[in-house]
């Protein structure tokens, strides 16, 4: 599918996330494997830490979908999300009216987290830069035909700011650890690869990390040139893997075969140590 390479600054979520293009998502799901990616773009799942994330990008980014306080009947005694299957039902019923669902007790750590962002000198400066939030961009990859999709947090003429939440560390190692994780190298390259095939610019992107749990530390992160190349072969890959799932019509998991697994080094200088310390 061939489609016109188009900016849009006005497209609201719900829309965005209703099209077919193959989104950052969507490739990370490849390169796990096309049977994850097949499974999961037709059993999609929203969460309450969803609806968190979601709502403190709103309040951060002062845009996005309009949230909605959970009644205190959907809520446990504890101020906990119900999971009786009432609520599970009107949940859902908001989600789909584009409504993002917050209790009080998350709303407290929603404005937590908002306030550390914008507090931090190197975030604001990011995000009090000119640019426009919440931009949606589409493009076909030259190479194999697909057609690409991309919602970037706020896009600005020589950056790409993303912002991001984490239940770990917002320091290096911690955000390392998270960014390999989660695949957020690939998020980047999939995102620079959208924008080049429209403007033909590619966009270093920043990521705003935010801590869940108090004080909520706040740090910003670039991707060295090696981890960026890296990434950018493997979103290349997983485009090419989707194009000839799409021919086939062919979604393989895993090997059908055994695999030989080596653990990773850190686990074999862990057991070196150890071996040490018995000696």
């Amino acid at each position: 599918m061939t489609l016109t390479p188009q900016i849009v600054y006005d497209m609201d979520e719900t829309t965005y996330h209703a099209r077919p293009e193959l989104s950052s998502t969507g490739v990370r799901r490849l390169l796990d494997s096309p049977a994850r990616f097949q499974w999961d773009m037709t059993h999609r799942v929203e969460s309450v830490a969803y609806d968190v994330g979601h709502a403190t990008h709103s309040r951060i980014l002062g845009v996005g979908s309009p949230i909605i306080d959970i009644p205190d009947e959907h809520l446990t005694p504890s101020g906990n999300v119900s999971t009786k299957a009432a609520t599970v039902a009107w949940l859902a019923e908001q989600r789909d009216a584009g409504l993002v669902p917050i209790g009080a007790a998350d709303r407290a750590l929603i404005d937590g987290m908002a306030e550390a962002v914008l507090a931090h000198p190197a975030a604001r400066a990011l995000l009090e830069r000119p640019g426009q939030p919440e931009v949606s961009a589409f493009a076909t990859d030259p190479e194999t035909g697909v057609a690409l999709r991309a919602r970037f947090d706020r896009l600005c003429d020589d950056v790409a700011i993303d912002v991001k939440t984490t239940a770990g560390s917002a320091g290096p190692i911690g955000f390392a650890r998270e960014a390999a994780r989660y695949g957020y190298p690939i998020q980047e390259a999939h995102y620079a690869d959208v924008l080049e095939r429209i403007t033909g610019e590619r966009h270093p992107m920043a990521f705003v990390v935010v801590e869940k749990r108090r004080p909520h530390l706040v740090a910003v992160h670039y991707f060295d040139e090696i981890t960026r190349m890296t990434a950018r072969d493997l979103t290349a890959r997983a485009r090419q893997t989707y194009a000839e799932c799409i021919a086939t019509d062919a979604w393989p998991g895993y090997s059908g075969e055994p695999y030989t697994t080596q653990v990773p080094g850190w686990w074999l200088d862990q057991a070196d140590e150890q071996e040490e310390l018995v000696i």
